[in-house]
C-alpha cells in the first residue's frame, strides 16, 4: 500500500510578529530510500528555519509512490486537485508525473539529474511554465577516476540501472563517455524493477572487474541484493550515492542529500514569496563528499589505497 504521511494542518496566523504566512506544501517521492528521505527532511527543515512551522502555519503533506510510476501519477493528480501552494516532487519520475498533472500550480522538483532531457523545463537557465528546481547531476568522471584508483586492474565496469528511469539513461551515456576516455568498457545490466536487481548484478560476474550503481531509485531501493552479489564474488561495488556506502558499497563521491533538500527549500521559499517558478533558473546541487567503507572493501576483496582514505570525508570502519 502507498504510504501517506500528512504532517499537521495549516492554522491561521497569529497576530503580531509572524515571520511567514500560512502555506501548504505537497511533497512526493518516487520511492523511499535514505537519500530521497533526506531530501524530504531537508525541505521541511529549510522551510521551518524560514518561519514556516509544521503545526503552526505550515501544512506539509508527503506521499511516496513506493516505486510505482502509476501511483506517482495518481499522487500527482491528487495533489493538483488539492491546490497546494507548491508541489515538491523528488526524483525524475515523480517530477514528470507532477508536471503532467498541472500547468498552473508551482512545481519545485528536487534530485532530478537532467531536467531538460526529462522534459521538465525548456532550459536550465529559463525553465518556462510552472516548473523549476534542483538538479543532482552526478560527477561521473570523478566516479570513473575513483573506480580506477580503487581497482587499478579494472578493464570493464558493470553499470546496473533501470532503463525506465530517464535520469539513469542520461547517466549511462555520460558514464560511457567518461569510461571510454579512460580506455574502459562499460557492461550494462538492466533491472526494470527491484526484484530484477539481484539477477542483473549476477549477470555481471566474470564479465567485469567492478560494479557501479548510479543514483537510480529502483536499484538503490534494492541495494542489499547488489551487496550480496558483490560480497559473494569479490566484485568491488562503487555507488553514485553516498548513503549507499553505509549499506555496503566500497565508496562513493556524491552529494549530501539533506543539503540538496535545504537547497530545494530555498527555491520553494522564493516561490512562496511570489516569484514565478518558470523564471527561476534550475539550481545545481553543490558540494560533494567522498565516503568509504573499509569493512565493505574487505568483504569484496579490496584494500583501499591510502590516497583514498586520506582524502575521504567519512570513513566507515
Amino acid at each position: 500500500m502507498r504510504k501517506l504521511l500528512v504532517i499537521a494542518v495549516a492554522s491561521l496566523l497569529m497576530s503580531g510578529s509572524a515571520i511567514a504566512q500560512s502555506a501548504k506544501v505537497a511533497v512526493t517521492a518516487i520511492v523511499e530510500h535514505p537519500s530521497l528521505d533526506a531530501v524530504r527532511d531537508g525541505v521541511r527543515d529549510g522551510l521551518e528555519e524560514a518561519g514556516y512551522k509544521v503545526g503552526d502555519n505550515l501544512e506539509f503533506i508527503y506521499e511516496s509512490a513506493q516505486g510505482n510510476p502509476a501511483t506517482a501519477a495518481q499522487i500527482a493528480r491528487e495533489f493538483a486537485g488539492s491546490s497546494p501552494d507548491v508541489i515538491v516532487p523528488i526524483a525524475t519520475p515523480s517530477a514528470q508525473a507532477a508536471a503532467a498533472a498541472t500547468r498552473t500550480i508551482p512545481i519545485v522538483f528536487s534530485a532530478v539529474t537532467d531536467p531538460v532531457a526529462a522534459g521538465l523545463v525548456k532550459s536550465n537557465e529559463a525553465p518556462g511554465a510552472n516548473v523549476t528546481g534542483v538538479s543532482d547531476l552526478t560527477p561521473v568522471a570523478d566516479h570513473v577516476a575513483l573506480i580506477k584508483e580503487i581497482v587499478p586492474d579494472v578493464k570493464a565496469i558493470g553499470f546496473v540501472y533501470n532503463p525506465g528511469e530517464a535520469n539513469s539513461v542520461v547517466l549511462l551515456e555520460m558514464f560511457k563517455k567518461a569510461a571510454e576516455a579512460e580506455g574502459l568498457t562499460v557492461v550494462e545490466a538492466m533491472a526494470n524493477k527491484t526484484a530484477d536487481v539481484q539477477n542483473a548484478a549476477r549477470s555481471l560476474v566474470g564479465k567485469v572487474q567492478a560494479m557501479y550503481v548510479p543514483t537510480d531509485n529502483t536499484v538503490v531501493s534494492a541495494f542489499e541484493a547488489l551487496v550480496g552479489v558483490a560480497d559473494e564474488n569479490d566484485l568491488p561495488l562503487i555507488s553514485g550515492d553516498t548513503d549507499s556506502v553505509g549499506r555496503g558499497a566500497i565508496a562513493a563521491v556524491g552529494f549530501d542529500y539533506y543539503q540538496v533538500g535545504r537547497q530545494t527549500a530555498d527555491v520553494v521559499l522564493r516561490v512562496l514569496k511570489g516569484e514565478n517558478p518558470g523564471e527561476i533558473p534550475v539550481t545545481f546541487a553543490s558540494g560533494s563528499d567522498l565516503v568509504v567503507n573499509k569493512k565493505a572493501a574487505e568483504a569484496q576483496g579490496v584494500t583501499l589505497p591510502d590516497s583514498v582514505l586520506q582524502r575521504a570525508n567519512k570513513v566507515i570502519e
